[in-house]
């Protein structure tokens, strides 16, 4: 593991060279890959320097012990030691985690999908209230959003709500968000005060770019209509809401968000792709049949993934068994909560199974 860290050092050693080329700096997207790649090089070897340190502090130590007879540095020797002795396993642990293969999805943007599932008319509600949701956890993020497509409900909320959100490790934590998002509470239209369950799905895609997914002109088929609002009313006077079908598969895409037709076709062609390439991705596991053991890693979309329970302020996750009693927070946006242990689980579960393949 001493050559791992000294191999980090040398990888960031290059890449701090590479940026400071005058032709790199003035590419921004290539600036830009290259800081991301910094930094995840950064966060390993900050692990991997302090394993060392641990390390290195415990060999000199035993070496102190070994050598000298004096009674007083013996003993601080021995106390220095099994400090660092106690320390050790979880640096250790924690390096490794950090080097495990990340996923190459992880940095792209990410297209989210929010429908309305059992419930009726509260189901509607909640697609907005989980929208909001992401909309402030984006913001904490420091992520831009865009609407792609929304369809609004006659009672209020969203029928649908289909959104990309862009910024760092985009992707990475929103596909955390994959499944059936269930809530009890006592709905506003509700008038014997009963409590309620409902339910939204929640789908979310890594962007695709045009080089992950050609689509071929003849391959879709592309229809145009006026955009409608609740209840079916039109709401404008010209046909710019668009329908993509991706004939081969069968994929249906609408997008009347925009006035003009043209932005809406390109932000339809942009969800298009990213579920083409999930569908691509989703093949690819099929044929290396690599069973995942956790629902985390799986992303099993028809799965209930979480409770929001707003008479006990409480918010479950059903994958890892996590209850917190601070739904408020959470629907303003602290996900961070939730999806940081359900990363570390991730991970945890990858460990085991790359050390069993070991094995």
């Amino acid at each position: 593991m001493i050559e791992l860290v000294e191999k980090l050092e040398a990888k960031l050693k290059a890449l701090d060279e590479q940026m400071a080329d005058p032709a790199v700096i003035a590419d921004q997207k290539k600036l830009i890959e290259l800081s991301r790649q910094r930094r995840h090089v950064e966060d390993m070897l900050a692990s991997g320097r302090a394993w060392r340190r641990a390390k290195q502090s415990i060999d000199e130590a035993r070496d102190i012990i070994k050598a000298n007879e004096d009674p007083d540095l013996v003993e601080m020797a021995k106390e220095e030691m099994a400090q660092y002795e106690g320390q050790i396993g979880d640096l250790e642990r924690e390096f490794k985690l950090k080097l495990l293969p990340r996923d190459p999805n992880d940095d792209k943007a990410a297209i989210v999908e929010i429908r309305a599932g059992t419930g009726g008319d509260e189901a509607g509600i909640f697609v907005g209230d989980i929208y909001r949701m992401y909309q402030r956890y984006a913001d904490s993020r420091k992520w831009k959003l865009e609407v792609m497509n929304s369809n609004p409900a006659q009672s209020g909320g969203f029928k649908e709500v289909v959104f990309a959100v862009d910024g760092e490790g985009a992707f990475g934590l929103m596909k955390y968000e994959s499944g059936v998002h269930r809530v009890q509470r006592v709905p506003v239209t509700e008038s014997q005060g009963r409590i309620h369950t409902s339910a939204v799905t929640v789908a979310v895609f890594p962007e695709a770019a045009e080089v992950d997914v050609e689509i071929k002109e003849s391959e879709i088929k592309v229809d145009v209509y006026r955009s409608s609002g609740p209840g079916g009313q039109s709401v404008n006077t010209t046909d710019s809401a668009v329908r993509i079908t991706h004939v081969p598969t069968g994929v249906v895409v609408t997008c009347q968000d925009e006035k003009s037709q043209h932005k809406n076709k390109a932000k339809a062609l942009k969800v298009l792709r990213a579920r083409l390439y999930d569908m691509k991705l989703a093949e690819q596991q099929a044929r290396m049949t690599q069973e995942r053991r956790s629902m985390v890693s799986t992303g099993d979309r028809s799965a209930k993934i979480r409770t929001y329970n707003f008479p006990q302020s409480r918010v479950t996750d059903h994958r890892i068994g996590l209850t917190l009693y601070k739904l408020d927070e959470i629907m303003n946006g602290a996900l961070d909560d939730i999806i940081e242990p359900l990363r570390q689980h991730d991970q945890e579960e990858s460990l085991k199974l790359q050390s069993a393949g070991k094995a």
